[in-house]
């Protein structure tokens, strides 16, 4: 009999592992598909990486995506851990934040209008844009690299939609979860396999640009992207 109980106890206690795993994998998953439905948009910093996922090399591309999806990391992060609250309760913050990521987004529409002006030939090499030299020399590689990685970090951190979205947004639905932090993690995993998905697929979108006309378009559609966002940011939509 005392066999018998032992052997009903090990089974309830297996299908209760299960059962831990199931809902620790369901939650993963609800996350994933939460952080995919928010970040796979038309937006600045994904219209950015296109473009540059066209003709950067491999060595520039994953420094690059791999900040942006750490970023998003962090933010979702803070955002499970409690930080949104003190978001919102910060409108000063949000302002500054607003009026930066607007001049910087208008900025780049800026320069965006200037290429779409004068469309050249796509040139793939070592460098980090249209037009990159793949014989430069090492130094100007890395400043290339520090510059890029400076403008993602821009795209990434002045634009508030990415707070209320991660920290606020995301940080409210994990607190909703049975395991916040599984959850969590499948978000985090949506933004890897995004970025990395986009940074490196764009590369496919090479033939394409061999003509100037392409990359006319491409830019048009950018400085489109990044007035609207830029303006509906100084309006406070």
């Amino acid at each position: 009999m005392q066999v018998q109980i032992d052997e009903l106890d090990l089974i309830d206690a297996a299908g209760d592992d299960r059962s831990m795993q199931n809902s620790l994998l369901l939650s993963s998953a609800l996350g994933l598909m939460t952080g995919l439905s928010l970040i796979v948009a038309i937006g600045s910093q994904n219209a950015y990486l296109l473009r540059l996922g066209v003709t950067a090399s491999r060595s520039v591309m994953l420094p690059v995506v791999t900040v942006c999806a750490l970023s998003d990391a962090v933010l979702i992060i803070a955002g499970v851990a409690g930080v949104g609250a003190l978001v919102q309760s910060l409108p000063v913050v949000m302002t500054v934040i607003r009026a930066l990521g607007a001049a910087f987004l208008i900025g780049y529409g800026v320069l965006a209008a200037k290429r779409a002006l004068k469309p050249t030939a796509m040139v793939v090499g070592a460098g980090t844009g249209r037009g990159a030299d793949a014989g430069g020399d090492a130094g100007q590689a890395r400043r290339s690299l520090v510059s890029v990685l400076l403008t993602v970090l821009a795209f990434t951190w002045l634009n508030p939609h990415v707070y209320i979205d991660t920290v606020v947004l995301l940080g409210s639905l994990a607190q909703h979860q049975t395991h916040p932090w599984w959850w969590a993690a499948g978000a985090i995993l949506s933004s890897f396999i995004w970025f990395y998905a986009l940074g490196f697929g764009a590369r496919m979108l090479r033939p394409l640009f061999e003509k100037p006309r392409a990359w006319q378009i491409l830019d048009v559609c950018i400085a489109v992207i990044m007035f609207v966002l830029g303006l509906r940011l100084l309006l406070g939509f």
